[in-house]
């Protein structure tokens, strides 16, 4: 699997939640980076921004609170970058991270975004006890 392969948007693969998910966790395990609490952290924080726009019910409404959030969703771009930097993920996790917030453009990639890091990290979970 490429990250190339990795894409939200209106149509999405059908095994982009199972396969790819697998495929992505098993790419990132690494006892030295990549602990599955750092990880958590970023889960959680894209979690929190999707509970943030979805707590919207009206679409119109929820599009507008997106775009007003869109800026602080894409800082965790950084937020990864700096992890990196700071040995606590690699260059694997960091670049899948990335590739996955900047397709972030609606609120329906944002859902998908979420889930598909849901399945990454029951995924990762599996593979990485620590």
């Amino acid at each position: 699997m490429q990250l190339s392969d990795i894409k939200f948007g209106e149509v999405i693969a059908t095994t982009l939640y199972s396969d790819f998910a697998s495929a992505a966790a098993n790419g990132v395990a690494n006892e030295k980076y990549n602990k599955r609490t750092q990880l958590r952290r970023f889960y959680d924080e894209l979690v929190m921004w999707h509970d943030k726009v979805f707590h919207e019910r009206d679409e119109a409404k929820r599009t507008a609170l997106f775009k007003e959030l869109e800026p602080y969703i894409q800082m965790l771009n950084a937020k990864v970058a700096y992890a990196k930097g700071r040995d606590h993920v690699d260059d694997n996790f960091a670049k899948l991270f990335s590739h996955c917030i900047k397709q972030v453009n609606s609120p329906l990639t944002l859902k998908q975004c979420k889930l598909f890091f849901e399945a990454f990290m029951g995924y990762y979970r599996t593979l990485n006890n620590k």
